[in-house]
């Protein structure tokens, strides 16, 4: 008989939230059938940014208790400085995030769509486009692109093809749990029409689960598989 091997998933966050928003319900499900869950924040807060010591306290409480409620196998944050990645030499951040996969070995990756309207988001795509090559980074089999509510929604440049979903993941029982761990993230929710509001996660995980049949669902670009 052959042996049932749980998997090794990543999400590569480039801010605090955008695992929640991208795939909250997805790693929940994977966590409830066994597979071993990995989060890596690429960017963090501080002074120098301008940033309280108060506000830096309650984001470390934050990612603590949003972790736990995910119960993450593992989690690295690079404290990288937030809107600013595209000023870092692309090479620091190709081996920052390549050591990062090199040490969990993940098998499944999600990574913010490079379209995304924030640069964090574009550059952390293409630091991890460049971990993808099979013959440095050999555990990697599934890469998946993920959409962030506020900046995927938000691209309007004309050079670069829309968020064209064909992975979809039913997440109907884990939607509640998804909405209660993003409510951790105070500052970061708003008052509907605001993107990041209660009302607009559920409408955009509705219309992806009528798009695939059931009453909430998670979607993602399969970017690559090996099979």
């Amino acid at each position: 008989m052959q042996e049932i091997r749980a998997k090794k998933c990543m999400v590569v966050a480039p801010h605090p939230d955008d695992e929640t928003l991208g795939c909250g319900g997805t790693l929940l499900k994977h966590k409830a059938s066994g597979d071993k869950i990995h989060w890596l924040i690429v960017t963090g807060i501080d002074k120098e940014a301008g940033y309280s010591a108060e506000r830096i306290s309650a984001r470390s409480q934050e990612i603590k208790t949003v972790s736990a409620m995910y119960g993450f196998d593992s989690l690295v944050n690079l404290n990288l400085p937030t809107t600013k990645l595209d000023i870092l030499p692309m090479q620091q951040l190709v081996e920052m995030i390549g050591d990062a996969i090199l040490k969990i070995r993940p098998e499944i990756l999600y990574v913010p769509f490079p379209g995304d309207i924030h640069t964090d988001h574009k550059v952390v795509f293409q630091a991890v486009a460049a971990c993808s090559k099979w013959f440095r980074f050999k555990s990697i089999k599934r890469i998946l692109a993920y959409e962030t509510l506020s900046e995927t929604d938000f691209a309007i440049s004309p050079d670069i093809n829309a968020f064209t979903p064909n992975v979809f993941v039913d997440i109907s029982e884990f939607l509640q749990e998804k909405l209660q761990i993003m409510q951790t993230y105070k500052s970061e929710m708003g008052l509907f029409p605001f993107p990041r509001s209660e009302e607009a996660i559920v409408a955009l995980m509705q219309i992806r689960g009528a798009a695939a049949g059931c009453e909430a669902a998670e979607a993602f670009m399969l970017l690559k598989e090996i099979i």
